[in-house]
């Protein structure tokens, strides 16, 4: 079944004009066109769009995107460095995902904060507990919040 830019957009939850940007950044070279010049999207495409999102979310520039796609059209002699490039950008989510759980763990030590400060009327009863006053799940967050 062929796609229109517009129903291929739908399908991927995403912009008609993402993907008309990808195709002018050469992110596309395994679309077909009609006769007229119109982008015409296969259900094979779809995966290939897939990894581009995916990729993308992962904080991947739109140059490595291409040079992974570029790699991906010439076959199987570079599937060592396309290897390499995955295994990177894994490593790099991992990292994003630690940071994100640091933050999420500071977030839920402020609600913790703010809802004992409302039980009690002040900031002052949480602010001036000590670390063995505190819930343990938070303790190393105010360290490292206060610089300890």
């Amino acid at each position: 079944m062929l796609y229109t830019v517009g129903e291929m957009a739908k399908r991927l939850g995403v912009a008609p004009s993402t993907l008309r940007y990808y195709d002018k950044e050469g992110l596309l070279p395994f679309v077909e066109r009609s006769s007229g010049g119109i982008r015409m999207f296969k259900d094979a495409d779809f995966e290939w769009l897939q990894v581009i999102e995916c990729l993308k979310k992962t904080g991947m520039s739109l140059t490595n995107i291409k040079h992974f796609i570029e790699m991906s059209m010439q076959g199987d002699d570079t599937i060592d460095e396309r290897l390499t490039l995955i295994i990177k950008q894994k490593e790099a989510v991992k990292a994003q995902i630690d940071d994100l759980s640091k933050t999420l763990k500071t977030l839920e030590f402020k609600e913790w904060y703010y809802k004992t400060a409302k039980e009690t009327g002040t900031t002052s009863v949480p602010r001036n507990m000590t670390l063995g006053e505190l819930p343990e799940e938070y303790r190393e967050v105010r360290k490292a919040l206060r610089g300890e």
